[in-house]
């Protein structure tokens, strides 16, 4: 395993690895149990994009390992003043043991990631967005049991429900999608997961979608970089509203979903996201868990478990 830019740079296997040391690592911080399984090593975090939960579960991922992380914005950076990818990637190679980045285009992760000599992780790009995927896998199977579950994803065909459907694909579990006309998931991403045998399909009633769900999971009408579609968006979704109604017509002890930050009243109602129904902040908290999980299996020593 080097580079993860997509959740399909890992195996069923790798995943579930993932997963289960996630959780082993997350008992032990609830017991109070640190140990320095990164110790001297160094994670660099390039943000071309603003972030909460991703640049502070990532610090505090490396420190509780002994570790140490270096945030360095992208226009603090000479990538803002004209150095090219491959240099800055060839530089930081050398003083660090990986590097995750947060930024616009997927094109910026992958052209990095050719002339890194170490590992790269995706915290973010336009087209997925895996590290907030393991989380959810692990939230969903600390609150079902298991990953066999039916996901219904209600709104935009974003980042998120692009590795979601990738994922549903190399685990094996039903996504049905409720997506207005025209904000599909792209092809490229429609076409990969049916070649990893994916059971997935795509409506256009959200009611139609969360029937028999065990799982609801929506986002933001319009991400980072959409702002200028905002008004149009919020006219086209309102009807792919997560609210109570919506909640109702799902199976009794479904469990919803958002990866954050949430735009409460528009894709999802306050009702909703404070109900018991709501894992939100489960999802949050995993993000540490997941994410630590992943740089052991990356840059970790032969210590970890």
């Amino acid at each position: 395993m080097k580079h993860v830019l997509s959740i399909t740079d890992l195996k069923k296997e790798e995943i579930i690895e993932i997963l289960d040391l996630a959780d082993k690592l997350k008992e032990e911080r609830r017991k109070g149990i640190l140990k320095e399984y990164l110790k001297n090593k160094t994670l660099g975090m390039i943000f071309e994009l603003p972030s909460t939960r991703t640049r502070v579960s990532f610090e505090v991922a490396m420190n509780d390992c002994g570790g140490y992380a270096i945030y360095m914005n992208w226009n603090d950076l000479q990538l803002g003043r004209g150095e090219t990818i491959a240099d800055t990637a060839r530089t930081l190679s050398r003083y660090v043991h990986a590097v995750m980045m947060r930024v616009r285009r997927h094109e910026t992760l992958v052209e990095f990631a050719k002339f890194s000599s170490v590992p790269v992780i995706n915290g973010l790009s336009n087209l997925e967005h895996p590290c907030q995927i393991l989380a959810d896998l692990q939230t969903i199977r600390e609150k079902k049991g298991s990953l066999n579950v039916k996901v219904a994803w209600v709104g935009d065909g974003n980042n998120v429900c692009n590795s979601l459907l990738l994922a549903s694909a190399i685990i094996g579990f039903e996504m049905k999608l409720a997506i207005p006309e025209g904000f599909d998931p792209p092809d490229e991403i429609l076409k990969k997961a049916e070649e990893l045998g994916g059971r997935f399909e795509i409506l256009r009633d959200p009611k139609e979608a969360v029937r028999g769900a065990d799982v609801i999971y929506t986002d933001v009408w319009a991400s980072m970089g959409q702002e200028e579609e905002r008004e149009r968006r919020l006219k086209i979704f309102r009807p792919y509203q997560v609210n109570m109604e919506l909640v109702g017509e799902a199976k009794e002890d479904v469990i919803v979903m958002h990866c954050l930050p949430a735009h409460r009243g528009e894709e999802i109602t306050d009702e909703v996201i404070d109900s018991e129904y709501s894992v939100v902040f489960d999802q949050a908290e995993n993000r540490l868990h997941a994410q630590k999980a992943l740089l052991l299996k990356l840059i970790g020593g032969s210590d970890v478990g």
